[in-house]
């Protein structure tokens, strides 16, 4: 027998394979077996002692215990079962500590047992391809790949066959707000209206959007163009005050008009440079100015 002590890591491996917590021997029934999705009493879900992360924005922290408050928890989290209904937190902590804030005393969990990562990884590859799963889905799920299977997007492209862009999009979609995650999830708005939402970096503009996906229908170009005009209206510089016309200039404008008899537009920047517009509507208007100038 092998007695080489092995350095646990930090992450799933660290708790599936960690002596202290192994469940080989133990009575694990209880009142939900391994493998399920089920909503679990939170008092039953110990920490994950391994969690690298141990500060948490508290406003951010609030923002999602109102958000869970008003939708629920969109992404259950995964817990590992320690005994008989007891279980450990994988991953997820974040929406735990929410849900706790929030008053809830339950919460949805994927179920998992120590060593089963390879089946993991196999159905959720499987289950990625199968052809009717909502976007939010498979994000959902290719998340979960990278975080308790730990492998890159690169890897994660070759096991589905994917390119890295098309996962990093889905990815995408999990920072999406609560509302436009849940619209997406029951299939009220596609994956191009959400595509084209992300492209605006402010939630309530993004909020305002959906809103006006639900209640006019948009098409997704529709969204696309609308998205792309609020970026424009961030990245523009706001248009410069334009500098008072001296008398001299006004009397100028006011000569030329009488001159030529059509409109005469007179600008000049801070630095004194300026140009002078005539206008005109057809091309006798033109070519009366043209004579006027000759002389």
């Amino acid at each position: 027998m092998n007695t080489k002590k092995r350095a646990l890591g930090r992450g799933l491996n660290a708790i599936l394979e960690s002596p202290d917590t192994d469940i080989t021997s133990k009575d694990i029934s209880g009142e939900f077996v391994a493998g399920a999705i089920a909503d679990i009493n939170i008092e039953r879900i110990d920490a994950n002692p391994f969690q690298p992360r141990d500060k948490f924005e508290e406003e951010a922290l609030r923002e999602l215990a109102d958000s869970i408050a008003e939708q629920g928890i969109i992404q259950p989290v995964s817990v590992r079962k320690l005994g008989y209904d007891r279980y450990q937190l994988i991953s997820g902590e974040r929406r735990l500590r929410a849900a706790i804030m929030a008053g809830l005393e339950r919460i949805p969990a994927y179920i998992r047992v120590a060593n089963d990562q390879q089946m993991l990884e196999m159905a959720l590859v499987e289950n990625i391809q199968r052809q009717d799963l909502n976007p939010l889905a498979i994000a959902i799920s290719f998340q979960r790949l990278i975080d308790e299977c730990h492998i890159t997007q690169e890897q994660l492209s070759d096991k589905v066959s994917k390119s890295r862009s098309t996962i990093t999009n889905y990815i995408r979609l999990l920072k999406l707000p609560a509302e436009i995650q849940v619209a997406l999830r029951d299939n009220k708005i596609s994956m191009g209206h959400a595509r084209a939402i992300i492209n605006v970096s402010d939630p309530q503009k993004q909020l305002a959007i959906l809103n006006k996906i639900l209640t006019l229908e948009l098409s997704v170009r529709q969204v696309e163009e609308m998205a792309r005009n609020l970026g424009k209206s961030v990245t523009q510089k706001p248009a410069q005050p334009r500098k008072a016309l001296p008398d001299k200039l006004i009397n100028l404008k006011n000569s030329l008009f009488n001159r030529f008899g059509t409109p005469v537009e007179v600008n000049i920047d801070n630095k004194g440079k300026g140009r002078i517009v005539i206008e005109f509507r057809n091309e006798e208007e033109i070519e009366r100015i043209a004579l006027f100038l000759e002389k």
